[in-house]
């Protein structure tokens, strides 16, 4: 397995947590629901990586000449 092909993904969603922990820990505890809402962080974050892109419109498409 190649960690370089997961390296965005990784940091998304370890940025995505750490973000939530630190709000979560503003008032130096963690209640269950700000657990939750860090553990949905990151999940949102790694459910970006497994749905696809939509594929490109005919306008978007891009000639192979150019």
């Amino acid at each position: 397995m190649k960690i370089a092909q997961y390296a965005k993904t990784i940091v998304a969603a370890v940025v995505a947590g750490a973000t939530a922990l630190a709000v979560a820990m503003g008032d130096d505890t963690l209640t269950t629901t700000e657990g939750i809402a860090v553990a949905l962080a990151i999940l949102g974050a790694l459910g970006v990586y497994v749905v696809p892109n939509a594929p490109a419109t005919p306008q978007e498409q891009v000639p192979a000449d150019r």
